[in-house]
């Protein structure tokens, strides 16, 4: 009977050593996984692939803005450059329809100035000549006036650099310093602004 259960007891042992390494055995089975990572290795490899292809297509995105914004600003580029041409182009153009239409309107005056000085080559007519002269510049002050021009004469003003030019001085009794005695050529402005000084003689 002793022996019998001896037996039993030898023999449920083992079944527990058994038992104990197949638990053990599990149990380092499932810390190789636990270390790996998780999935088997055709996961992991799949895992890869799936990021490497959104990675490649993160970047297709990015280059393909960058080839819009570099097309954008192409364009941009040219679209001002264009502007600047016509702009320019604009510019210049403008400039010559104002000078040609100043030379229309100078035309006229230039016509009575030539029939003037004809008219005066007989010693007879130098009365005519003066009139025609005259009737010239009041023409082309007429033309000027009608362009915003105008002329003014400063004698008798305090001599204001911004306006005048003093080419010399001289004293003059009953006259205090700095006042325009005489002006040897009027000054012209442009819608106020001057286009040139008036030349005059200042008092000491």
């Amino acid at each position: 009977m002793t022996d019998e259960m001896d037996a039993r007891a030898r023999e449920s042992a083992t079944r527990n050593a058994e038992t104990d390494e197949e638990v053990v055995e599990a149990e380092l089975v499932e810390d190789e996984r636990s270390s790996a990572g998780p999935g088997s290795p055709d996961d992991q490899e799949g895992g890869t692939a799936e990021a490497v292809e959104r990675d490649l297509d993160e970047l297709s995105e990015a280059k393909r803005e960058r080839d819009q914004y570099l097309d954008l600003a192409r364009r941009t580029k040219a679209d001002f450059e264009n502007y600047r041409k016509r702009v320019a182009r604009e510019t210049s153009e403008a400039v010559v329809r104002g000078k040609a239409d100043l030379a229309r309107q100078l035309l006229p005056a230039l016509d009575n100035l030539e029939r003037a000085l004809t008219s005066g080559e007989d010693p007879a007519n130098h009365g005519a000549l003066v009139e025609g002269v005259g009737m010239v510049r009041d023409e082309l002050q007429g033309r000027l006036k009608e362009a915003g021009v105008e002329s003014f004469d400063p004698t008798g003003e305090k001599f204001d650099p911004q306006l005048h030019e003093a080419l010399s001085t001289m004293p003059s009794d009953g006259t205090e310093s700095g006042v325009v005695l005489e002006t040897l050529e009027k000054g012209y402005r442009l819608n106020g602004q001057v286009l040139r000084a008036a030349k005059v003689v200042v008092s000491q």
